[in-house]
C-alpha cells in the first residue's frame, strides 16, 4: 500500500448490481455516465469507469460516423452513375 494514497472501501456487489441496472434505462444511463464521471463524492472506481465508458462511446460514435459519411458518399456516387433510359 502506498502511504500517498488511502485505501478506499470496495464496491460492493449490490453497488455494481444497482449501477448496472441503471445503466439499462435509456437517456438516463448517458446522463449518470456524467454524473459519477465528473460529479464528486463518487467512488474513484466507479468515476473510473464512468470516464472509460464516456470515452468508448465516443470513440464508437466517431467510428460509426466515419463509417455512415463513406457509405453515403459510395451509395451517393454510384446513384450518380446511374444513366436513365430516354
Amino acid at each position: 500500500m502506498d502511504p500517498n494514497f488511502p485505501a478506499e472501501k470496495v464496491m460492493s456487489m449490490q453497488d455494481w448490481l444497482i449501477t448496472l441496472i441503471i445503466m439499462l434505462i435509456p437517456i438516463v444511463n448517458v446522463i449518470m455516465l456524467f454524473v459519477w464521471g465528473f460529479g464528486s463524492g463518487t467512488h474513484p472506481s466507479k468515476a473510473n469507469w464512468a470516464k472509460a465508458s464516456l470515452l468508448v462511446i465516443l470513440i464508437g460514435l466517431v467510428f460509426w460516423s466515419i463509417v455512415g459519411f463513406l457509405f453515403g458518399f459510395a451509395v451517393m456516387s454510384s446513384l450518380g452513375d446511374i444513366k436513365l433510359n430516354d
